[in-house]
């Protein structure tokens, strides 16, 4: 029997991805490649939707597949390649703004908050019809299943409107996928701020910690997290975000439960603490740093390992482009 066909990517948007990147997705990823037919993409095309460097988005791309492999996506075992590699996605994506009413795209809301500083008149069109094209990079894969954030479920949902209205209109093309929202414990918060959550245009750096960090440096961003002058050791995210925020961190990267942590940790005081959720997320991130420098290290290998996977995926989403043209009328 098959297994389901699965399709997620991230976005190469710094020169690192974060703890909460990798709990939040990545470790859950690695799991789901054991039972999917996984494809995952680094999503460059979304990333131009805000200005970029051509030299530096170039490096980012690699790093995060290098990262990818070394935090264990299997490039064998998962399709594992670059959304502009893959010319289909674009040409979907127009196929589908066809269908899209300009109200309906007009309702999402990672739009509303991304141009909420900026204003709408500096966004971009891209940024814009950015959830044509994430319902593009689904569709041409078949998927079944998208696992996603709650923040992303929207675009899903988008996703999903798109496919029946197309396959209602134009006859059975396209798989309807469902999404998948990830466990609740993978929302990791900011080490200074636990009241937001751990991201990549964080002010305060301090706050983040990045993959590819000297372990270190990471110890340190820990043991200087804040907390909160109560001294007791227990989850709550109203009254106790930063305790919280530590214990879900300890109990994603040594997978024991946060009610067993807080009966471990009952009478200690924050420095032991600290002390040993840093060395749980060193022991944790040391191996994919060491691991995801050696691949950058050969970058043609990590080159030829995209290029055979972006073959295996131009393949499959080729296939369903051409599905979509000749249900249009294109062909």
């Amino acid at each position: 029997m098959a297994h389901p066909r699965l399709y997620s990517g991230m976005q190469p948007s710094s020169g690192s991805l974060h703890l909460g990147n990798y709990i939040g997705a990545l470790q859950q990823w690695r799991r789901l490649q054991e039972d999917h037919d996984a494809f995952f993409s680094i999503v460059d095309l979304h990333a131009i939707t805000v200005p970029q460097s051509p030299q530096v988005l170039r490096e980012q791309v690699r790093t995060l597949a290098a990262q990818y492999i070394a935090g264990g996506i299997d490039p064998d075992r998962s399709c594992l390649y670059v959304q502009s590699h893959v010319a289909a996605h674009a040409q979907l994506a127009w196929l589908l703004s066809t269908i899209t009413g300009f109200g309906e795209a007009s309702r999402m809301t990672q739009f509303k908050d991304k141009t909420a500083k900026g204003g709408q008149e500096a966004a971009s069109v891209g940024l814009f019809t950015y959830p044509i094209l994430m319902a593009a990079d689904i569709l041409l894969y078949d998927a079944e299943i998208v696992p996603v954030g709650d923040d992303q479920k929207q675009h899903v949902e988008l996703t999903r409107d798109l496919g029946e209205r197309f396959n209602k209109r134009f006859g059975a093309t396209f798989t309807i996928p469902k999404p998948r929202i990830l466990a609740d414990g993978a929302r990791i918060y900011d080490l200074q701020i636990p009241q937001s959550k751990m991201s990549k245009s964080a002010d305060n750096d301090k706050g983040v910690i990045w993959l590819l960090d000297e372990p270190a440096k990471t110890a340190k961003k820990i043991r200087s997290a804040v907390t909160d002058t109560d001294g007791a050791i227990r989850a709550d995210r109203a009254e106790k975000p930063g305790v919280t925020n530590l214990l879900d961190i300890m109990s994603a990267v040594t997978g024991t439960s946060v009610a067993d942590l807080e009966a471990h940790f009952d009478g200690q005081g924050y420095g032991v603490f600290k002390t040993e959720v840093a060395d749980a997320v060193v022991a944790e991130l040391a191996p994919v740093r060491e691991r995801t420098l050696e691949l950058l290290a050969d970058p043609a290998e990590l080159d030829r390992l995209l290029a055979v996977n972006a073959d295996r995926a131009r393949a499959v989403a080729d296939a369903t482009l051409t599905r979509a043209l000749e249900a249009m009328g294109l062909r």
